[in-house]
């Protein structure tokens, strides 16, 4: 039997909470559409979101900016109008060297290991992620 993995307790509140204040929302993985659909459904968020982007379309993975420009291409907009939200560090750090606003999800409180490109914020949950500006 497959493991199902729930969304932290925070996860859909924050992504309505986006919603409701009129943002886009989305997933950008280096999984394939099959397993992000399966994430999807067993955490219920499918409703909550606009986008679920693979980087199987690419043939290629992050962090390379091809699959950044995903997200620019899908919502039609500049990499400075997206913010990238992210508990892995190395994709912060990758989404803000491609222009993105990167905000890092350090629920563990990770020392930083990518100080030359530094996330706009830092959070230890995604409770106050819809308050930010």
């Amino acid at each position: 039997m497959p493991i199902q993995l729930d969304a932290f307790p925070d996860a859909r509140s924050a992504l309505q909470a986006l919603k409701a204040n009129g943002h886009r929302t989305g997933i950008l993985s280096n999984g394939s559409p099959n397993m992000l659909k399966g994430a999807v459904d067993a955490a219920q968020i499918g409703g909550d979101l606009d986008a679920v982007l693979s980087v199987d379309v690419l043939k290629m993975f992050k962090p390379r900016p091809e699959v950044y420009r995903l997200v620019t291409d899908h919502y039609r907009c500049k990499s400075a109008d997206v913010t990238f939200v992210s508990s892995n560090r190395w994709d912060v750090m990758a989404a803000v060297t491609n222009g993105f606003r990167g905000i890092w999800v350090n629920r563990g409180k990770a020392p930083d290991e990518y100080l030359d490109f530094p996330p706009a914020r830092t959070l230890g949950d995604l409770s106050g992620l819809a308050a930010l500006d």
